[in-house]
């Protein structure tokens, strides 16, 4: 068990690999099932289409200090 700095227990879920990616010419946080690097191009989802996009960098962070809402957060769809 692990316990986080606030003194809470942090979940034992692990890690999740989270891409900020540049699409339409804006940054936004994508989880990425697969392995990717930054300056990586990616198809990303965006408004219901596949958009290409660049990543601009990669975190592996636990659920609770993700950078967005695990609940709420796109994946990533492929590497053209």
């Amino acid at each position: 068990m692990i316990h986080s700095l606030s003194g809470g227990v942090l979940s034992e879920g692990g890690l999740h690999r989270f891409a900020k990616v540049e699409v339409l010419g804006s940054p936004k946080w994508y989880l990425a099932p697969f392995p990717v690097e930054a300056g990586e191009r990616v198809l990303a989802p965006v408004g219901g289409k596949s958009v290409e996009g660049t990543v601009l960098k990669v975190e592996l962070c636990t659920a609770q200090t993700a950078p967005w809402p695990m609940n709420r957060i796109a994946e990533l769809e492929a590497k053209p």
